[in-house]
């Protein structure tokens, strides 16, 4: 009797494990996906670092320059040299506009900091511009590659950013140019994106007229292209430049100086002061930097660039841009 129970109360328990593997399958095994993660990293790491400190040099070189250069010219020359290059490329009004906020964050005594965090951004926009408009160009040309790169983009774009910290920080260390390269990483998508659409929505007849009258293909590419497609090109450089601005307090996790890390000691040591500074900051250069590129694209093509701006003024003065107009006239009404 007591074995006809013991052999029953095997096979009813026998019973239940099975039942409870065929309602949650997953205990029988899961996907070690973690652990060829960190196998793979720790390869590259061991195998693969020299190439990764060769690969710093470039944005090292650039970095250190830009912020040199910033940190080295007097405030007061460069807000004049600043006001004036801003007000060539995107008007009079965001000049002025650019200038009283840079004012206003040297007032607040975070002009270092700001100067940190726009060599940053600009060593970071410089590099997604060298890389990711030729890839959208490419993308653009070739479906198979468009094919290939989309659901790489599609996991740059939606994978949490914090994520990429840690890779980063494994292969290149801590410090600035981690900083950028993870700006650059998670920053460079909405340009490869929008400038492949904004090629690929050129009116195909506009290029069979351009290779009708004997373009060749760099011509059509530069000349008909590339002009065509240069509000599609900058809108995707003004999301990139929003994105890596965006970045600057992660990037602060790696050590990377600025106003993202004002911020970060901020909110660790809860000085509510100290952090609402370096955001008002982040957003002073983000709504300059947004205009400043919007102007940019919205441009008026049919006017020179030496007939607008600092230069534009300073020719009317002397009457050069009245007299070429005068000399164009007659010419007009033949």
């Amino acid at each position: 009797m007591l074995n006809y129970l013991a052999l029953s109360s095997y096979f009813i328990a026998l019973s239940q494990g099975r039942l409870d593997v065929i309602l949650n399958p997953f205990k029988l095994y899961t996907i070690p996906i973690q652990d060829w993660i960190n196998t793979g990293v720790n390869l590259l790491v061991d195998r693969c670092r020299p190439i990764f400190q060769i690969i710093r040099i470039p944005f090292s070189l650039a970095l250190d320059g830009i912020e040199w250069l910033f940190l080295a010219i007097p405030p007061l020359i460069l807000l004049l040299i600043l006001g004036l290059t801003i007000w060539q490329l995107a008007g009079r009004k965001i000049a002025i506009y650019s200038v009283i906020g840079l004012i206003f964050l040297g007032f607040l005594g975070v002009w270092e900091q700001t100067m940190m965090t726009l060599s940053l951004m600009g060593t970071a926009v410089l590099f997604c511009a060298a890389i990711g408009v030729p890839i959208g160009i490419a993308c653009a040309r070739s479906d198979r590659l468009e094919q290939f790169v989309r659901p790489v983009l599609d996991f740059m774009q939606t994978l949490p950013l914090f994520i990429y910290l840690v890779p980063v920080v494994m292969l290149f260390g801590i410090g600035k140019v981690p900083g950028v390269i993870v700006t650059l990483v998670v920053a460079i998508p909405p340009l490869i994106r929008l400038t492949n659409l904004g090629i690929r929505q050129v009116s195909t007849e506009v290029v069979e007229a351009a290779i009708a009258f004997g373009s060749t293909p760099k011509q059509v590419l530069w000349e008909v292209l590339l002009p065509l497609a240069m509000p599609s090109i900058l809108t995707g450089l003004n999301q990139t430049i929003l994105i890596a601005l965006s970045m600057s307090v992660i990037a602060s996790m790696i050590a990377v100086q600025g106003l993202g890390m004002m911020v970060l000691q901020g909110t660790s040591s809860l000085n509510v002061g100290l952090a609402a500074v370096g955001g008002l900051g982040i957003v002073l250069i983000a709504i300059m930097l947004d205009r400043i590129s919007q102007a940019v694209g919205e441009a008026d093509r049919q006017v020179s660039w030496f007939e607008q701006g600092p230069i534009g003024f300073l020719l009317s003065q002397l009457n050069i841009i009245k007299k070429k107009r005068i000399q164009k006239k007659p010419s007009l009404l033949k």
